[in-house]
């Protein structure tokens, strides 16, 4: 079970796609919260949110169980509110737990970015316009 595993994480890894899926997958939360940080969202608008700056492979599916987490966690407080001819709307914003998790893990993030950096600085791509 293991070997299967390890075997699919690096398929994912030499996959371009793939990649780009398990690199986000660990630092989702922390995407999520700084969406969060910038005025309480639904779910739907915090995958907007993320899409506007570039992470269009979020999809609704993948946030809300990462949501449900961050509110067992007490990083988020809700609220439901009416919405326009539909069932009332979950509102999800940062509690102070939530900001100061936020705020570590801003700097853990910049911390490692800086560290794969430095590893990368190695390699020379050469890119074509």
């Amino acid at each position: 079970m293991q070997y299967k595993l390890v075997r699919s994480i690096l398929w994912c890894m030499g996959n371009g796609e793939g990649r780009r899926s398990q690199l986000l997958r660990g630092v989702l939360d922390l995407c999520l919260l700084a969406v969060m940080g910038e005025g309480p969202a639904y779910g739907y608008e915090m995958t907007k949110r993320l899409r506007a700056r570039g992470l269009s492979i979020v999809g609704e599916g993948s946030i809300y169980p990462l949501l449900g987490r961050l509110e067992r966690d007490g990083l988020v407080e809700t609220r439901r509110s009416a919405s326009n001819g539909g069932p009332p709307r979950k509102y999800y914003s940062l509690s102070p737990k939530g900001e100061k998790s936020l705020e570590a893990g801003v700097m853990e993030w910049q911390a490692a970015r800086d560290a794969v950096d430095g590893a990368l600085d190695l390699v020379k791509v050469e890119v074509t316009p």
